[in-house]
């Protein structure tokens, strides 16, 4: 597949550094969500649970509590229930995800809706954006309310513009960029610019840690549209090709296009407005990304965004936490899951 980017095997330290020096707040993180999720019915519990033991970085929550940190928040537990909040709008997404791409495997293990349906899904999923909203009330910020609404409306608006350019292989970079800045970056941001609201910062430094979640989401995505053509299933946890399968035109497959011949591009707008591609057609892509480099090409629009995210912390006074997200930009693209 040509001279990829090589992805290290080990988590980036940074990440680890990051979850270590919170001092054990994302276990509360986890616990307080479980909590949360409690019910009286019976199926909720279940697919809660199985959903939320599945694994997951839980890369959100690190960054809110992370950058809260940084602003100089230290009392009290607001933090880990802001944190908990912007995981339960991920995690209902990603329900929500599964049943649109009619995924069969997320992190390894069997989707929900592969489990216990469609309709099951898309309601629990509705469940764990309720149970967000009301963890947003008592927590009482209306600013903080509002970015949050805000960021889920936006995140709906990238699942139905992605929907919209599904099949369509002579989709703009420009639009990809708009599709993965909503549906993606969107909450990275919300999630960054949490902890500079709870640590009261002026409005430049909030600027800039939302800027900083922005991008680092950005090149997060790409990174993963990448893998999706090259990962291996059981490192990535999710099926190798699965975009491709489901007919989404991901910056891989745009790169290839801008490069390709006539009769390159007539193959890839055939195959990519099929109702069903196939094995073969998969291995024709690859042949296309390997000869005009595009994963390597992808990697570098990928680290545009980390350089642009790194530098948006420059506002901060030299510490641990600030070295530790600065370090924290290479993880998106040094990770094979």
């Amino acid at each position: 597949m040509g001279s990829v980017i090589p992805l290290k095997k080990s988590v980036n330290n940074a990440y680890l550094d990051l979850r270590n020096h919170l001092d054990g707040k994302l276990d509360s993180v986890e616990k307080l969500i479980k909590n949360k999720l409690k019910s009286d019915v019976h199926l909720i519990k279940k697919m809660s649970d199985y959903h939320l033991n599945s694994g997951g970085k839980r890369i959100r929550a690190l960054l809110t509590m992370g950058c809260a940190k940084l602003g100089g928040y230290a009392e009290g537990y607001r933090d880990v229930n802001l944190a908990a909040c912007v995981e339960l709008i991920h995690s209902a997404t990603l329900l929500h995800d599964d049943v649109i791409d009619q995924s069969k495997v997320r992190r390894g293990n069997k989707t929900p809706n592969h489990i216990w349906g469609n309709q099951s899904s898309i309601l629990v999923g509705d469940y764990l954006l309720s149970r967000c909203f009301e963890m947003m009330v008592e927590d009482g910020n209306l600013e903080i309310l509002k970015l949050l609404s805000s960021t889920s409306t936006k995140i709906a608006q990238g699942e139905v513009m992605q929907l919209q350019y599904k099949g369509e292989a002579d989709l703009l970079e420009e639009n990809y960029i708009k599709i993965i800045n909503l549906k993606t970056a969107a909450l990275f941001a919300a999630a960054t610019r949490v902890g500079a609201c709870l640590s009261n910062l002026d409005i430049k430094k909030k600027d800039a840690l939302g800027s900083y979640g922005k991008n680092l989401g950005l090149a997060f995505q790409i990174a993963d549209d990448a893998l999706d053509y090259f990962s291996k299933e059981k490192i990535f946890g999710k099926e190798i090709g699965k975009d491709f399968f489901e007919g989404k035109v991901t910056l891989p497959a745009i790169i290839v296009y801008q490069k390709s011949n006539p009769i390159e591009r007539t193959f890839l707008i055939n195959t990519f407005k099929k109702d069903i591609r196939n094995k073969k057609d998969f291995e024709e892509i690859l042949k296309l990304i390997k000869k005009y480099n595009a994963l390597e090409a992808t990697f570098k629009r990928a680290e545009y965004f980390v350089n642009v995210s790194y530098d948006a912390l420059g506002i901060f006074e030299n510490s641990k936490e600030k070295d530790i997200l600065q370090n924290l930009t290479s993880f998106s693209l040094n990770r094979s899951f």
